[in-house]
């Protein structure tokens, strides 16, 4: 157990971690900027030890770069990474959709009725960020009903990879709410608890995901 000291830390850290993670994904930190923690830690308000924590948990994930004697240097994006983090997220999504199919309890699939509900009536939405926001509650609230939190925590680290190459993209996709719409099966299938079905569309969504980004870059 955590003395209080300690355990104020770790929070303060990860609420650091999704802050810095989010400015990088969606390319307010654009790749090779250099990280200033004076200034990010003035920014949100938090100390400089947690934003250290955060960049080296950001540095596991490939999005931070820490350069001796030179700093700290947000990650290029790689689009020759696509074909990869495609190869990766196809096993992981199938899975994770497979399992979340198999193990959905009845609260969980009120979560899922009111994901449908929400995207049923973001038809004609045209805020990309809305809808990207919305694209990643889906994927998360996917890998919280498998219950696996190794499989939860890599799969998650895949897709905000794979996030950040879409946000690369954005202003280039001419239908955006078409993409996030593709979920409603996907989200089906879970509830109805049909894993075979649930896997073969989250298969199917990596799949046109890498095939419409590379299109497009």
């Amino acid at each position: 157990m955590l003395v209080p000291d300690q355990a104020a830390t770790t929070s303060l850290s990860q609420q650091a971690y999704y802050l810095l993670r989010d400015r990088i994904v969606t390319l307010a930190l654009p790749p090779g900027s250099l990280v200033n923690e004076r200034e990010l830690s003035e920014e949100f308000g938090l100390g400089r030890t947690p934003i250290r924590d955060a960049l080296r948990r950001l540095a596991d994930d490939g999005l931070v770069e820490v350069w001796p004697r030179r700093g700290i240097y947000v990650g290029a994006v790689d689009v020759g990474d696509l074909r990869d983090i495609s190869e990766l997220r196809v096993e992981l999504e199938g899975f994770t959709a497979r399992l979340a199919a198999q193990r959905a309890t009845a609260p969980d699939r009120e979560d899922l009725a009111h994901l449908l509900e929400e995207l049923a009536t973001t038809v004609g939405e045209t805020d990309e960020r809305e809808l990207i926001h919305l694209d990643q509650r889906i994927h998360r609230l996917i890998y919280r009903i498998a219950r696996n939190p190794f499989l939860e925590a890599a799969a998650e680290r895949a897709y905000v990879l794979a996030l950040r190459l879409w946000f690369l993209a954005l202003e280039r996709v001419a239908r955006l709410e078409d993409a996030v719409h593709e979920h409603r099966q996907l989200l089906e299938s879970i509830a109805a608890g049909d894993p075979v079905a649930a896997a073969t569309v989250a298969r199917t969504h990596v799949e046109d995901f890498e095939r419409q980004i590379r299109e497009l870059l």
